[in-house]
């Protein structure tokens, strides 16, 4: 399939800020499971600075923006064909370790409820398990934006039993990493056909020993396919984000975010 993905994230000050450091995670990953046909990212009165490829395989590149800023725009346009590896990350390079993704954050940190959910699942097979795992949590939360926000944890969307996509990503990871299965956030879009998913949307991969990172994503209650993009990855939502930054001034900031996802070729 051949998707096409627009993207327009806007930051408004209310009073210009001296300047902008940006570090972006926007361009698609590369493995045998999708392939950038086109791919540009524009940044009104942005000046590029260094890029890189981490550890993690992501591509990571460095953004300013002098002052007096009222106004920055980031523009994210092009075409990715993808295919559907049953969410299995194949032929992706990193050199980071898969137990590197043990270690929990303050989103991610298991409480006894995580706990025991995680208990419930069953299954003693690495696979079955991690698919019994993603099944819990999709029953466990329903899909319900605007009840959380960027920085709500694990256990408290699990608690109040409603989220989004960010939310059953956290929940899995905490879950998975409890029984020692490497467990880490990813970032993507995905060509959305129900009512658990956005266009820019997040998903969990865990790792199984034999086969690798494999994609679960329990908001659609399925293993990414080639309707999704996959972006970036990192122990949880903050870590993985897709901007990261930070102003030089007082002002509040207001964010606005549009993102289109359209299938050009099926």
């Amino acid at each position: 399939m051949i998707l096409s993905v627009q993207h327009v994230t806007t930051y408004h000050y209310a009073a210009p800020v001296r300047g902008v450091v940006q570090s972006h995670r926007m361009r698609p990953s590369v493995f045998d499971g999708q392939k950038t046909l086109a791919w540009q990212v524009q940044v009104s009165n942005g000046i590029p600075g260094g890029s890189f490829r981490d550890g993690a395989g992501d591509w990571i590149e460095a953004w300013s923006m002098r002052g007096p800023v009222d106004v920055i725009s980031i523009a994210v346009q092009g075409q990715v064909e993808t295919s559907d590896l049953a969410g299995l990350l194949r032929g992706h390079r990193e050199c980071v370790p898969p137990e590197a993704y043990l270690r929990d954050t303050q989103a991610t940190r298991a409480d006894d409820a995580i706990a025991a959910l995680a208990g419930g699942a069953g299954g003693t097979d690495p696979l079955d398990r991690a698919h019994r795992l993603s099944a819990a949590v999709s029953k466990a939360i329903v899909w319900r934006p605007g009840t959380t926000w960027s920085r709500t944890a694990a256990a408290v969307a699990l608690a109040q039993g409603e989220g989004v996509c960010q939310d059953h990503a956290q929940v899995l990871i905490a879950a998975a990493r409890l029984g020692e299965t490497p467990a880490r956030y990813v970032t993507g879009y995905l060509l959305a056909t129900g009512a658990s998913g956005d266009a820019a949307h997040a998903w969990a991969e865990l790792w199984v020993r034999g086969l690798g990172w494999i994609g679960f994503d329990p908001a659609n209650e399925c293993c990414p396919d080639d309707r999704y993009i996959r972006v970036g990855s990192g122990y949880d939502a903050q870590d993985a984000a897709l901007i990261r930054g930070v102003s030089r001034g007082s002002g509040a900031e207001k964010l606005e975010v549009t993102v289109a996802v359209q299938a050009l070729q099926q």
